[in-house]
């Protein structure tokens, strides 16, 4: 049963980001701040480092592809920066440490990096013009918050279950 666990963790997560999606923007103090919910690529993170560099990669790519598709009709995008981050906390993690703090600390690390590179892209192509300052005040630092208490809420959970399906697999219980 937990075999088809992690696949379903991450559709759910992939069908709740929209939802967490529409209590954004916030208004405080007179300005809007805009929280991005990236759930499943911290998940994803967490299923590379903790059990399968080869399922993390299929399920970013897989995951990325249909993000593009329903979400910004740019195919590519999130089919790269998906299994790109999830090679770099695959990497960082090999060579610092396995602990769930540290991968926690790494996976925020590359969600700012993952909104900072989607910032510079549609910047380039001229899909938004906002200064960077504004940016990470209205969107990246909002953002971080919001994914941070997401993430220390489930980050262990994350974590157990990648631990058990990757514990599953070793005793051969496919």
């Amino acid at each position: 049963m937990i075999r088809l666990l992690i696949p379903f963790v991450a559709v759910v997560l992939f069908y709740l980001e929209p939802v967490f999606g529409l209590f954004s923007p916030v208004e405080l103090g007179g300005e809007f701040r805009y929280l991005i919910p990236r759930f499943l690529i911290m998940f994803l993170i967490f299923v590379g480092v903790y059990y399968s560099r080869q399922r993390a990669l299929t399920y970013a790519i897989i995951f990325g592809l249909l993000y593009d598709l329903f979400h910004i009709d740019i195919i590519g995008l999130y089919a790269f920066l998906y299994p790109a981050v999830c090679l770099l906390a695959i990497w960082a993690v090999k060579h610092i440490h396995k602990h769930i703090i540290v991968v926690t600390l790494i996976t925020l690390l590359l969600v700012a990096v993952l909104e900072t590179a989607l910032y510079g892209f549609f910047t380039l192509i001229g899909f938004i013009g906002m200064p960077f300052g504004e940016f990470a005040t209205t969107r990246l630092v909002p953002t971080m918050i919001a994914n941070s208490v997401f993430l220390v809420l489930l980050g262990w959970v994350f974590k157990s279950l990648a631990n058990r399906r990757s514990i599953q697999k070793r005793e051969g219980m496919l």
